[in-house]
């Protein structure tokens, strides 16, 4: 894009269309996620969230049976499958679909944007859990076999990166707002569900929930401004300033 083209599509684009614009949200909004895993972490270091974490905790199971989790026996069953969603064998899965697809399409870069973006957050959720080494939960059941550190959760944060991820790109293949916000709603729900489901079936504290959210949406974002920093002069998709 010429200096000229760009004068007029400034001329007649709102600020909050340009794609300046939405780098600069996303900047910040990756900033933020990133400022709020750490808070999150200082303070459950300092065990300043031990009663909001046992609370939610116990809240989600029968009064007289500890063991068991509240709700109907389908929702257990439920939760265990929508937990599966987050683990790494669907998300390896997912993942290798996805690329191999981008790939024969010679969507290079979108491949390896995913690529970064769950290679990358598995590696920096398998730090983390090692460099906090927070124990599971032991004041309820865990419904489901768990075997590495609890913060922050590594399926909050790796559904978080790789659905993220995967929403922001298939939105933008569409040019109506509606089905980009729907499209971009479903990754959001299911990172989501996932987190929770980690609370729901007693193998994750609510702040290892909420630490991996951050991080994982965090991580997503800043390889998003990677790719976009290192997308070739000119390559500016039509729907950054496109209208419905």
């Amino acid at each position: 894009m010429d200096l000229k083209s760009f004068s007029a599509l400034r001329r007649y684009t709102p600020a909050w269309r340009m794609p300046e614009f939405n780098t600069l949200i996303a900047f910040l909004v990756a900033s933020g996620m990133a400022f709020a895993f750490t808070r999150i972490a200082d303070e459950m270091a300092e065990g300043e969230t031990r009663a909001f974490d046992e609370s939610i905790l116990l809240a989600l199971r029968r009064s007289d049976d500890p063991a068991r989790p509240i709700g109907p026996w389908w929702l257990e069953a439920a939760m265990i499958d929508v937990t599966s969603l987050g683990g790494w064998t669907v998300l390896a899965l997912l993942t290798t679909l996805v690329v191999v697809y981008l790939f024969i399409t010679a969507r290079t870069g979108a491949a390896w944007l995913v690529l970064a973006s769950v290679a990358g957050g598995s590696v920096l959720s398998s730090v983390l859990k090692m460099g906090f080494a927070r124990p599971r939960p032991e004041l309820v059941d865990h419904l489901v076999n768990v075997s590495s550190a609890s913060f922050p959760s590594g399926h909050a944060m790796l559904s978080a990166a790789t659905y993220l991820t995967l929403g922001v790109l298939l939105a933008r293949t569409e040019k109506r707002r509606s089905v980009r916000g729907f499209i971009f709603g479903v990754a959001v729900a299911l990172t989501l569900v996932i987190g929770m489901s980690r609370v729901y079936l007693g193998v994750h504290y609510p702040t290892d929930v909420l630490a991996g959210w951050c991080m994982g949406a965090s991580w997503a974002l800043v390889c998003w401004l990677v790719a976009r920093w290192l997308r070739p002069k000119g390559a500016e998709r039509d729907e950054d300033v496109t209208s419905d």
